[in-house]
């Protein structure tokens, strides 16, 4: 059984998301949280496998929450879950440590299918469009780059420290100033969401 908590802060999509999980005979949802605040507690509580992130929330975003737990020990596996899941957003999610981007609008079946992906190790991300990536390493710091390419190849976070002789805490920093920079220039506000 994959145990599955999710947070979004806005009651029906919690509602549709346990509706949906609710129809998989693999999955049970263990949680629900509406905000980055509720968050602590309820993984505390339910440890589940695999955690939905919405991208939009107050306070604290999605990525944000992605960047905070995914170096954790024992974290579970993210998914960004969110209205705004195009080209754009890709990049950034890999950066945050999330395993899977997800759109709202969703089958049931397709959302179901990422999770089973995280689940298993692997990942459910779009395909990184050429001219996303060139865009994504241009605008971060030279320095930066060769952590976006391991990053992007799939190069576990250990691994990434040795090679380049980061401590644990220097390759957090490094990846919250490339978060930092990738969203920048995104203009989300503005951004219509992917049609479904």
């Amino acid at each position: 059984m994959i145990r599955i908590a999710y947070v979004d802060d806005h009651y029906a999509v919690r509602l549709g998301l346990e509706a949906a999980l609710h129809a998989q005979p693999d999955m049970i949802p263990v949680g629900a949280a509406a905000s980055s605040a509720e968050l602590a507690p309820m993984l505390y509580r339910t440890a589940p496998d695999v955690l939905l992130v919405d991208y939009r929330l107050p306070g604290e975003d999605g990525l944000e929450i992605c960047l905070r737990l995914a170096s954790e020990v024992g974290a579970p596996a993210l998914i960004v879950h969110s209205a705004f899941a195009d080209d754009w957003l890709t990049v950034p999610a890999l950066v945050a440590g999330a395993r899977g981007i997800v759109h709202k609008g969703a089958t049931g079946q397709q959302l179901a299918e990422a999770i089973r992906a995280v689940a298993a190790g692997r990942t459910a991300l779009p395909a990184i469009a050429q001219h996303v990536l060139v865009a994504a390493g241009e605008s971060i710091d030279p320095d930066d780059r060769p952590i976006l390419g391991m990053l992007i190849h799939g190069v576990p976070e250990p691994e990434i420290c040795d090679v380049l002789r980061f401590a644990p805490a220097q390759l957090h920093a490094r990846r919250a100033r490339m978060l930092a920079t990738l969203r920048a220039p995104a203009a989300e506000d503005n951004r219509a969401p992917a049609p479904t």
